[in-house]
């Protein structure tokens, strides 16, 4: 879905008529505060964004997204864009910055980007969601094990460090290996990379 804010009435239906005749599904609003209280669909989706807005400006709506993490990839456009401006919009991650003139190809371009960096940020948010839960499954001292298993020790000196025999550790690593699904130790290095910022060892 496009979501489209942008005061202009004629503006907003000439943009909701484009992305309606590539056949995606699009939603207009004339104010970022419109925007902001509606209920969105949890789906793939993309935000065209008008610079200059009544009350709340295209870029205070970016930095408003951000600061209540609303992760929706921005494209804007503006009749008024400038240097200075564009740097802050992309800066602050926006997709694209067009400025009126602009090609309908340029636009829908940069809405399937934006709609693909989502899809993409969706995928890795469901990936580590699923990881974190897999790791809430482990026990305390099969965490410790884990940790210590992709530093690269050998049982015998994880062992060593927890003051626990090698067959005790044996056994957590095979519970580690199973309960993270890990099928092999770089997957499972890779695992704990993407969980180590996200989860407290303990």
């Amino acid at each position: 879905i496009v979501f489209v804010v942008d005061d202009d009435v004629r503006t907003q239906e000439s943009l909701k008529n484009l992305i309606r005749s590539v056949g995606l599904r699009v939603e207009a609003f004339p104010s970022a505060q419109d925007f902001l209280v509606s209920t969105r669909p949890d789906v793939p989706g993309c935000l065209v964004l008008d610079v200059r807005l009544p009350g709340l400006s295209g870029l205070d709506l970016q930095k408003r997204m951000a600061e209540v993490g609303l992760e929706i990839p921005i494209v804007f456009i503006s009749g008024h864009g400038d240097i200075p401006m564009t740097v802050q919009a992309m800066k602050a991650g926006a997709v694209e910055f067009l400025t009126k003139p602009f090609r309908d190809q340029e636009l829908l371009d940069a809405i399937q980007q934006a709609l693909e960096r989502d899809r993409y940020a969706r995928e890795q948010r469901a990936e580590l969601a699923e990881l974190r839960s897999r790791y809430r499954l482990l026990t305390p001292r099969e965490r410790e094990v884990m940790a210590l298993v992709v530093t690269g020790l050998l049982n015998k000196q994880i062992a060593g460090e927890l003051g626990t025999s090698e067959a005790s550790v044996k056994v957590h690593r095979q519970h580690v290996m199973a309960k993270m699904r890990a099928g092999s130790l770089a997957t499972l290095v890779r695992m704990a990379d993407r969980v180590a910022t996200h989860i407290p060892k303990a």
